[in-house]
């Protein structure tokens, strides 16, 4: 048996958690740290956040802790069996133990049970299927650990059940594959077919579920791999994909951008062709306005808009944002500058700030300039002659600039 004793664990122990395991341990209800947390300490990470499971049902949590004063969050998981306690400044979230009774691919009927190889088996993968004892000792059912520790992606018991019972777990494999295999192509053939099988039941999932996953399989590793995966296993199409994506061009952008902090948008616009596949993906995805902003924007200007020869590669960015009369342009270009590639450019562009234009219609007045019409031109006059200068003439200069014109 194996008992967890690192820093990470140990950490977890706040007031907050004390507390809760004292009212456990009082009402003899058992309580574990479930799922992904497990998986993150073992691999020596602290969790994000922490779920927990119970022997106790919702109604007996609920009773133990009204009775011991402790605020309940009202969330909607209390039909799933969640109950929320704050404790200390803290969440927690408790489950109890749970068989799926009817499962219909997206949603799942659950009944409560005592027994925690039942729960573990309705979990997805291996390395998400395990407990974690308050004391550190580990409740492996389905060798998760071993999984974990030759990074392994397997399904709990067999993969096109698993699948079935969820259909979102396809992405779900891809995106633990992307965090904890070691190399691409190290799948089991039997997985494969499964997915491959079972791929027209992400058609039936909601779009907002699957962006969530996709998003962060394409931040992840063997993202190239993974994504040529999707086409071989007929998975693309049903979640939004172009089905002539341009898999030359996401195999160049995904090795070039990998250290640059992307979003997720920009590193999938590479597999678009024509702007059309960004509201194909919108229409499927339902992605935020600014992801579907920012893909229409590198569709369109990722050819055109390039680093200029000679000492200012920069200025047809710069220029393109003076010119630009929407908001957060700088950030599109800097995603542009990932898409490209150009790393040295984008950490100068990154320290540039927008210089901004030194002459008001005032200054112009000022000088016996009247009427509207003149100021708006001479403006525009100055502004040709600031840009020209890459943006380094003072008020001075324009002004002295504006009696040549």
């Amino acid at each position: 048996a194996m008992k967890l004793q690192s820093p990470q664990f140990q950490a977890l122990f706040t007031p907050g958690l004390r507390s809760v395991a004292e009212l456990f341990e009082k009402k003899n209800y058992e309580l574990r740290i479930a799922g992904g947390a497990v998986r993150d300490l073992l691999s020596g990470m602290t969790p994000q956040d922490i779920d927990f499971a119970t022997t106790a049902t919702p109604a007996e949590m609920k009773e133990m802790f009204t009775s011991a004063g402790v605020r309940l969050i009202n969330n909607k998981g209390e039909k799933h069996g969640t109950i929320t306690a704050r404790l200390h400044e803290q969440n927690f979230e408790i489950t109890t133990l749970r068989i799926d009774v009817v499962t219909d691919g997206r949603h799942a009927e659950v009944e409560f049970t005592t027994d925690w190889e039942k729960d573990a088996e309705r979990r997805d993968l291996t390395v998400n299927s395990m407990f974690l004892g308050l004391d550190g000792m580990l409740y492996d059912f389905f060798n998760g650990y071993e999984d974990l520790k030759t990074k392994k992606i397997r399904f709990v018991g067999k993969a096109s059940e698993r699948i079935q019972e969820d259909y979102l777990r396809i992405l779900r494999y891809f995106r633990f594959y992307g965090r904890i295999a070691e190399k691409p192509g190290d799948h089991e053939p039997s997985t494969l077919q499964a997915i491959k099988e079972n791929a027209k039941g992400l058609a039936g999932i909601s779009g907002e579920r699957i962006w969530v996953e996709l998003k962060k399989i394409l931040l992840g590793n063997h993202v190239n791999h993974l994504v040529r995966l999707m086409y071989e296993l007929d998975i693309a199409q049903y979640i939004g994909l172009p089905l002539d994506g341009n898999l030359e061009e996401f195999d160049r952008v995904t090795k070039s951008i990998q250290n640059l902090c992307p979003k997720p948008m920009t590193v999938l616009t590479s597999l678009f062709k024509v702007k059309d596949d960004v509201t194909n993906l919108d229409l499927r995805l339902k992605i935020s306005k600014e992801e579907k902003n920012l893909g229409l924007f590198l569709v369109k200007h990722r050819q055109e808009l390039t680093k200029a020869t000679g000492p200012e590669p920069l200025r047809p960015y710069q220029d393109f944002i003076m010119d630009s009369r929407e908001a957060n342009t700088n950030a599109k270009i800097c995603e542009l500058l990932k898409y490209q590639g150009e790393e040295h450019l984008l950490r100068e562009m990154q320290q540039w700030t927008v210089p901004s234009f030194p002459v008001s219609g005032h200054d112009l007045r000022k000088l016996g300039v009247s009427s509207g019409k003149e100021i708006g031109t001479a403006l525009q006059q100055l502004r040709d002659e600031w840009k020209k200068s890459g943006y380094h003439m003072d008020k001075e200069e324009l002004l002295s600039c504006l009696k040549k014109l």
